[in-house]
């Protein structure tokens, strides 16, 4: 296979499981095998995989995973990720069945501790799109700012098959943005999911006015003071805070991690994998491969 004809998947793994489990146990129902294990997040999980998959023809997937709730953002700030709950204590069982299922897949589980999974997943798109073309499936923007001229990230919306796909052709007529400013627009507006607050009292409005017109945080500080006075105290006041943010908004591209590709184009075996399902009890994660 030449190297021109790869199309590698990256596909963030807590995305998916959480969406699952969430789009599955929203009434308290959670499917369960035959020992009372929970399996709702896997088997949606399952479902937008193999969707997924279907959609984008990739000859190579990766998952990535997170590898727990502290990583070195959480020590430059004690604060980020600091507003969400503990998973559900349904979902916890499911965090090492679903990596055994993409075992099953043939497909790599890739974590690193210390590391978010989105630091994983650019690293991995920064060398494979050397090899080929990079698709990155997500629910989650951040990860936005690694679209380049091989990168394209699949945002998934609601329902199963719906994606929102972003490339360097289309990117800028979406968000009036390019890539790169993602980093600068939410060191500016800051991050209420992630918990980290930019510079108060510049939300998303103004901070796209201001990148369009300086395009960089940067630059924008080099012309302060063409600002109104009001502008100029809130970055003095936060300015400590502007750069933290935009350093946790950055995802790191040199982690170290590896993921060799095959030569071989992906596949799995769905006969082995039913069979295995079903010896694990999982008999309504196996129905998928009916």
């Amino acid at each position: 296979m030449s190297l021109s004809k790869k199309h590698i998947m990256l596909v963030d793994g807590m995305a998916l499981l959480f969406r699952g489990f969430f789009a599955t146990s929203f009434r308290g129902n959670f499917m369960r095998n035959v020992d009372g294990i929970p399996t709702n997040g896997v088997y949606q999980f399952l479902k937008y995989f193999l969707d997924a998959v279907e959609k984008f023809q990739p000859t190579h997937v990766v998952v990535c995973w997170d590898m727990g709730s502290k990583t070195f953002r959480t020590e430059k700030y004690e604060q980020y990720k600091a507003n969400r709950d503990a998973p559900p204590e349904e979902l916890i069982p499911q965090f090492d069945l679903v990596k055994e299922i993409v075992t099953l897949l043939n497909t790599p589980n890739i974590g690193l501790e210390n590391y978010e999974a989105d630091d994983c997943i650019g690293t991995l798109a920064c060398h494979y799109k050397d090899e080929g073309q990079v698709t990155i499936l997500t629910g989650d923007q951040d990860i936005l700012q690694l679209v380049s001229d091989h990168v394209q990230v699949a945002i998934m919306r609601k329902g199963i098959g719906n994606y929102e796909v972003f490339t360097k052709d289309n990117f800028y007529e979406k968000l009036e943005l390019t890539p790169q400013q993602i980093i600068d627009l939410k060191g500016l507006m800051g991050d209420s999911a992630d918990n980290y607050p930019g510079v108060k009292g510049i939300g998303e409005k103004t901070a796209l006015k201001l990148l369009k017109q300086y395009d960089t945080i940067d630059n924008l500080l080099l012309h302060k003071d063409e600002l109104t006075k009001g502008l100029q105290n809130k970055l003095d006041t936060d300015l400590e805070m502007l750069y933290l943010s935009r350093d946790l908004a950055e995802i790191k591209c040199d982690v170290d991690i590896s993921c060799e590709l095959s030569t071989e184009h992906w596949s799995f075996d769905a006969v082995a994998l039913k069979e295995e399902l079903e010896t694990l009890k999982y008999h309504s994660l196996a129905k998928l491969f009916n």
